[in-house]
């Protein structure tokens, strides 16, 4: 029988038994010996351009490398060496209230050694043992996005903390001043403070309290650091530098050699 081409334009014949995995729009269909119609290979569903792939997390570091990242008393020189306990100025000077939310919120964070969370991958503390000062320095495990939100908020605290007064449960009123801290350009981001903590001039002494506090974080990649450097003498902040300088340096080698090792 020789083979006969149909075309079929009525909508209600499209939507008949035999038509129903052909489409409508007067589709030819070729009819083939007996009535049967061949198979129909169905197109491929066109789509839009494949969405790019999500870059891949970078994985947290693991406890070795963090402690791997750390500053030691041998890096700042001098007298530094392990510490010796808590600092007595911090409960003294630093547990304070004021009324201005953000200030209080940085003596808060400054108090609790928690600039960038309450549990750091690594910590250590170090203490200068001439002038008394104390180092702590932190390797960060909060998100990226955590840390920029700190950095953003830190540069905002020179206007909105310039001045205030801060009342202490064992020192008095404080006078508390912050100050912008110059930074050397390492990492990707970084913000550092210098606060003053001015306390009432003694009646025996004739001399009131002052507590010097270098305040630092600085991001390298997805990793970060907290520095804070405080002393009621003379505070020795080449070693913050120092500290800055090298802690940038190493966490951004312990990450690269974590890349060539995978």
């Amino acid at each position: 029988m020789a083979r006969t081409r149909v075309l079929f334009v009525s909508a209600a014949l499209c939507a008949g038994a035999l038509l129903g995995a052909a489409g409508c729009s007067g589709t030819y269909l070729e009819m083939g010996q007996g009535g049967t119609t061949p198979p129909v290979t169905p197109k491929p569903a066109r789509s839009g351009a494949a969405p790019a792939p999500s870059p891949a997390a970078v994985p947290a570091l693991t406890p070795a490398q963090a402690q791997a990242a750390l500053v030691t008393a041998a890096d700042l020189g001098g007298a530094w060496g392990p510490s010796r306990g808590t600092a007595l100025w911090r409960d003294g000077l630093l547990k304070a209230g004021t009324t201005a939310p953000d200030c209080q919120r940085l003596l808060d964070l400054v108090y609790a050694d928690e600039m960038l969370g309450a549990d750091p991958r690594a910590l250590v503390g170090l203490d200068e043992f001439d002038t008394e000062a104390q180092l702590r320095y932190q390797v960060s495990a909060a998100p990226r996005a955590d840390v920029d939100r700190v950095l953003a908020w830190m540069r905002t605290l020179p206007q909105k903390c310039a001045r205030f007064d801060a009342t202490t449960l064992r020192s008095g009123v404080q006078s508390v001043q912050v100050l912008d801290y110059a930074l050397p350009a390492v990492g990707d981001d970084r913000q550092g403070l210098r606060l003053t903590l001015s306390g009432p001039v003694s009646e025996e002494t004739g001399e009131g309290t002052v507590l010097t506090m270098d305040v630092v974080v600085v991001r390298v990649g997805d990793d970060a650091f907290a520095v804070t450097n405080g002393s009621l003498g003379d505070l020795p902040t080449d070693a913050t530098q120092t500290a800055v300088q090298i802690g940038a340096q190493r966490l951004a080698d312990v990450r690269r050699q974590g890349r060539v090792l995978v």
